[in-house]
């Protein structure tokens, strides 16, 4: 069943919506993907917040029109699933991870920061470590140096307690 014209409209703006937040856009054919497949895709992306849909390949490309991911027009070519995140990684990671484990699921590209992106440039956006994880990795090299200088601190008093 094809859409009216009212309804590409509103497929269109909801789509923009998306694109006006996220970062990263990871697109993947999804040919021979069971219903099950996608469903359990479409629960991963939910849980890392990514907005995923497969959308008419005309009406993604009039969505990303004036937009940084515009770039991407010339892979807008087949079946494709669509995955959009505000987190700089999260629709790579959702995309790239699920492709590891199903065959039918081939990462064609993406973009990030209005480059395009083959499936190589993909799956490495997919293997940078996640916001929270980098945040952490962060407070653990600040707080190393500090954890040593009162370690430091503890020995000199210990000894100079023990001079006395």
């Amino acid at each position: 069943m094809s859409l009216s014209r009212n309804d590409k409209a509103a497929v269109v703006e909801d789509v923009g919506k998306h694109i006006a937040r996220a970062q990263t856009l990871a697109l993947a054919e999804y040919r021979g993907l069971t219903v099950e497949h996608l469903n359990a895709l479409r629960r991963q992306a939910r849980d890392k917040g990514v907005y995923l849909h497969v959308l008419k390949n005309s009406l993604a490309r009039r969505a990303v029109v004036g937009t940084s991911f515009e770039v991407a027009k010339d892979a807008m070519v087949g079946p494709l699933i669509y995955g959009f995140s505000d987190d700089a990684v999260a629709a790579a990671k959702v995309i790239s991870d699920f492709a590891k484990g199903n065959d039918k699921l081939v990462v064609k590209g993406g973009v990030y920061a209005g480059k395009a992106l083959d499936a190589g440039g993909v799956k490495a956006l997919a293997a940078i470590p996640s916001r929270e994880v980098l945040i952490a990795q962060v407070a653990g090299l600040l707080r190393s140096p500090i954890q040593r200088l009162a370690g430091v601190l503890a020995a000199l008093a210990e000894k100079r307690g023990a001079a006395a």
